[in-house]
């Protein structure tokens, strides 16, 4: 069973899902990717990985690096999984770019060749916004690149984090 929960926050409303006590996704309301078997989840805004992630977002959106530690469940390719942990560990507040993710993967991967356009497809399809931070992956020369919860959100993530001048 898939279980949901709203959360409001100041940049639109988030819904958020678990399964089996893990967070499986944190989309924004209408953002790209959403998933279309939204209606089917169980409504349960009590159970205890989403109170969990409720207080990760608060601590968040007030300007903290969040200090609970979520369970996450990720449902995706090998390699989308893989690129997922990547952004897992870009620290609060820094960013780093689709090639250093493609440079270090290769690294893991035993040399294997990996293109930071297939990072980039990857970094796209992030389930759980936010709390991986996909908003924190930039283009080589420093530019601001998609985010599919709209660009002007990735700009507000990136200024709570303290990076300014983003416009």
């Amino acid at each position: 069973m898939i279980y949901s929960c709203q959360f409001d926050s100041p940049l639109g409303r988030l819904t958020g899902t678990a399964e089996q006590g893990a967070i499986t996704g944190l989309w924004f309301d209408g953002q790209k990717h959403y998933p279309t078997a939204a209606e089917s989840w169980e409504p349960n805004p009590g159970h205890l990985a989403l109170t969990a992630l409720g207080t990760w977002l608060e601590a968040y959106f007030d300007g903290q690096a969040p200090a609970v530690d979520l369970k996450l469940a990720f449902v995706g390719s090998d390699f989308r999984r893989r690129v997922w942990q990547a952004l897992r560990s870009i620290p609060y507040g820094q960013t780093t770019t689709y090639g250093a993710i493609a440079k270090r993967l290769s690294t893991e991967m035993g040399g294997r060749v990996v293109a930071a356009r297939a990072v980039g497809g990857a970094v796209g399809h992030n389930p759980i916004s936010i709390v991986v931070p996909c908003h924190r992956v930039i283009g080589s020369t420093g530019q601001l690149t998609g985010y599919a919860g709209g660009l002007n959100r990735k700009i507000a993530l990136l200024e709570i984090e303290g990076h300014e001048g983003l416009h």
